[in-house]
């Protein structure tokens, strides 16, 4: 290392060189050597281009268009709603981060998070270890960010209010971990979530969390599998964000997402066959055996997995009413309501069978519904099976 009138030399010329400009030689024709100006605002583009295309080589990344979930929600906030509903919505992104790492961590951590609770939720379902967890999360996240009024949690049987905050006007709906019975044999599974507008600004209204699905301002899930992915709409379109576990922040990975018009693919539990109404067993037996080429089966048995797949490659998403589950299997209000209202802003469809769900004013907060979201026109094509039965 250079020391005393050495490393001061050295020191002024770098100072020289990136404030002031090198000054570049050129030897000319006349055989006088040329001095001209190196600006120093070039050499900063240079130098910026240089460490840009360094990182974009390494990662396979454009600079440019890396935005992060914090710097785009950011983006979307208009006015004081907008802000509150932004840290609502970062604060769903940390539980999201905290789940994720806890899901990778499964296997390692002695049998504190895989494995049965011994207890069942309100539908009389056992409860996984990481079922717990995951609510506790998501409900004191929500209840510290002091933008929520009221809660309701799959794992929950009765409302939950949230502390009482001047700047509380959201209600927010979620289901921590869908898909929790895969859980120990490491499958696909997520959380889901909607968010209503509060009727009124810092006060508890029961009534504000039996709003119908097309009264949310926001809904999403997060997908923890192979990648931690996050699904996002706020109204508008549908964007999906990884998490990019180096950096500790999701990352804008599907910006706009749409569903295709039709798709090949169907997603039904077709172990319950028997147990379905006429109709449905005839559209099934029609993709498969009277469709050419046949629609391919897909199921996973984890709703935000299937829903995930189906909204990336279009196709249908089904879980109907039959003969055992008068009213469906799914919750209306936790995981259909925020699955369709995302399946509809990418241009897709979600019906209970006979119409649109999101028109479904509900009664109860674990209130069932049947569903079949995904590609309009193979959503539109159920329907008028069903309708013939």
């Amino acid at each position: 290392r250079p020391r005393g009138r050495l490393a001061r030399t050295a020191r002024a010329g770098l100072t020289g060189f990136f404030d002031r400009g090198v000054r570049v030689t050129e030897h000319g024709n006349d055989g006088r050597d040329r001095r001209f100006p190196f600006p120093s605002s070039t050499m900063s583009n240079v130098q910026r281009v240089a460490s840009q295309t360094r990182l974009e080589d390494a990662f396979d990344v454009n600079v440019e268009d890396l935005q992060t979930l914090g710097t785009f929600i950011i983006n979307t906030a208009r006015d004081e709603d907008t802000s509150d509903l932004s840290i609502l919505i970062q604060s769903i992104g940390t539980s999201c981060k905290y789940i994720a790492n806890c899901v990778r961590k499964l296997g390692l951590a002695n049998g504190k998070l895989g494995g049965k609770a011994g207890t069942e939720n309100v539908q009389g379902e056992e409860q996984m270890k990481l079922d717990l967890v995951a609510h506790q999360v998501f409900a004191r996240g929500l209840d510290r960010s002091g933008r929520c009024t009221l809660m309701v949690s799959e794992e929950v049987e009765q409302l939950i209010p949230c502390a009482t905050s001047p700047h509380g006007r959201y209600v927010c709906v979620f289901d921590p971990l869908d898909g929790s019975s895969n859980i120990d044999c490491s499958v696909s599974i997520g959380s889901i979530f909607g968010i209503y507008k509060a009727s009124e600004r810092g006060v508890r209204n029961d009534c504000d969390a039996l709003q119908p699905g097309k009264d949310m301002v926001a809904a999403g899930y997060a997908l923890y599998g192979s990648a931690c992915n996050l699904v996002l709409t706020i109204g508008g379109c549908v964007y999906g964000f990884t998490l990019d576990s180096s950096l500790g922040e999701f990352v804008l990975t599907h910006p706009k997402i749409r569903v295709p018009r039709s798709g090949k693919i169907y997603s039904i539990n077709e172990g319950n066959a028997k147990y379905w109404d006429p109709g449905m067993a005839n559209y099934v037996n029609h993709v498969k055996h009277v469709e050419d080429p046949p629609r391919s089966l897909r199921y996973i048995g984890s709703m935000v997995a299937d829903v995930h797949r189906t909204l990336l490659y279009g196709g249908t998403f089904s879980y109907p009413s039959d003969s055992k589950s008068k009213h469906g299997k799914l919750r209306t209000l936790y995981e259909c309501f925020p699955m369709a209202y995302i399946m509809e802003k990418a241009g897709g469809a979600a019906s209970d069978g006979c119409g649109r769900i999101l028109d479904i004013l509900p009664t109860h907060i674990h209130q069932r519904s049947p569903i079949h979201m995904g590609s309009a026109d193979d959503v539109a094509e159920i329907e008028r099976f069903l309708a013939k039965q």
